[in-house]
């Protein structure tokens, strides 16, 4: 079996009414919907996946860096 190699991509996730919202900022296009938090984490994982297999099967470039870092923060904005 031929071993695999392992990404770790940046992940937003966002929840609003209607349930979560995930993207992966630095594959565009990569991004998800689920009815909880489980359930989007599992179809960004899988979109994921399927975003890299492409672009390795097409011989592709990977548009990041292994380990990729994104910063999430919070600011306070006074209107």
């Amino acid at each position: 079996m031929k071993n695999r190699d392992s990404y770790n991509i940046p992940v937003v996730i966002e929840q609003d009414q209607d349930g979560f919202f995930a993207f992966a900022p630095s594959l565009q296009g990569c991004y998800t919907q689920g009815d909880n938090y489980q359930m989007v984490v599992e179809n960004i994982r899988e979109a994921i996946r399927g975003h890299l297999l492409d672009r390795l099967s097409s011989q592709e470039e990977l548009p990041f860096a292994r380990g990729s870092l994104i910063s999430l923060t919070n600011l306070e904005v006074a209107v």
